[in-house]
């Protein structure tokens, strides 16, 4: 029997993506949507592309969760903790795209979103769901804080080196370009097709909500306090981004060394790919997967690590892991309706 998903959310880029790929999974099938800003229409109505395909209408939160065995919701942060509640009351497995699960810090929660928790035993319960670091404190969980796109992206690039003390935590800088998927649906002077073709630019320059997360992440793994500088761009393409990661190595410690760690620590990870010496991340190449790119890179001059990552912000930062966490959570094969092989040109 095939597990039941439900979606609110679903037009947004986030849910649509969650759409498309479910429709392809061999154990699951999408019972419900919701859409607060389309309620009541077909969602091959909002995205043509779907016609035959999924033509479910859009109904009312309560039906997705009464109908479904697991709920994703891709929705803004500071709408998904009732929700959780309602989901978690009913004994269904909650997958929340947004952010107010992901930060364990309330402080920091409120200090970055303006939101408070509104159940402290809803999230002590509660796991990080970035599958391959954080793997084993994801089975038998039902609420689980997808990460995002950033917040996979960086802290993957660096996994390996912090978590095996080869590089210093003190300095690491995270660059990030991201396509303009990653601002939503939701049409602004940032996003409109004028103001961001032929241009290139940085946005809240080390003031990114994701800042705080990509350091819980670097802290777990290093087992002390990380401070980090993030640096996003927006880049005028639909989806992807390539954050290139810098960290003075540690003394006594080879390249060499570094390189042994990475092949290690990814070696039975299907979706992070090491690449070769000499090979570069890009975004061209991981498009519409889960896969993550990894490339290292040595500055001598200066001796520090350059570790480059690429993924789809809406897959592997969004949808995918969200169904990678899906398939963890009850027993799947991991990588269940997830081998999506990027385009070659």
């Amino acid at each position: 029997m095939k597990i039941k998903a439900g979606i609110i959310g679903a037009t947004g880029y986030a849910g649509a993506e969650l759409v498309r790929i479910l429709l392809s999974h061999p154990d699951a099938e999408i019972v419900a949507i919701s859409s607060v800003s389309f309620e009541g229409q077909k969602l091959s109505d909002v995205y043509p592309s779907y016609k035959g395909l999924c033509d479910m209408e859009c109904k009312k939160q309560e039906d997705v969760v009464a109908q479904s065995d697991v709920i994703f919701a891709a929705l803004p942060h500071g709408l998904s903790q009732e929700l959780a509640a309602q989901c978690d009351k009913a004994g269904k497995a909650f997958i929340d795209l947004g952010a107010d699960f992901r930060l364990q810090s309330e402080q920091e929660y409120k200090e970055w979103y303006g939101c408070d928790f509104l159940d402290h035993d809803l999230h002590s319960r509660s796991v990080y769901g970035l599958p391959e670091l954080f793997r084993e404190n994801i089975k038998g969980k039902r609420i689980i804080a997808n990460p995002g796109c950033y917040t996979t992206g960086a802290p993957l690039a660096l996994a390996p080196a912090v978590k095996g003390g080869l590089v210093s935590t003190e300095g690491i800088i995270v660059d990030s370009k991201s396509g303009v998927t990653g601002a939503g649906r939701k049409p602004n002077q940032g996003n409109h097709y004028p103001e961001l073709n032929e241009g290139f630019h940085a946005y809240k320059v080390a003031n990114h909500r994701h800042t705080p997360e990509i350091e819980q992440t670097l802290g777990k793994l290093s087992g002390k306090k990380v401070t980090i500088t993030f640096v996003p761009h927006l880049l005028p393409v639909n989806r992807g981004i390539i954050s290139s990661c810098y960290a003075r190595i540690n003394d006594d410690v080879t390249f060499e060394d570094i390189r042994n760690a990475y092949e290690q620590f990814y070696k039975d990870e299907f979706f992070v790919r090491l690449l070769p010496d000499g090979a570069n991340a890009d975004i061209h190449n991981i498009k519409y997967s889960n896969f993550c790119d990894i490339s290292l890179h040595h500055d001598k001059r200066t001796n520090t690590l350059v570790a480059i990552s690429a993924i789809d912000n809406m897959v592997k930062g969004a949808a995918g892991q969200a169904i990678q966490n899906m398939n963890i959570i009850f027993g799947l094969d991991e990588k269940a309706g997830l081998i999506i092989v990027p385009p070659a040109f």
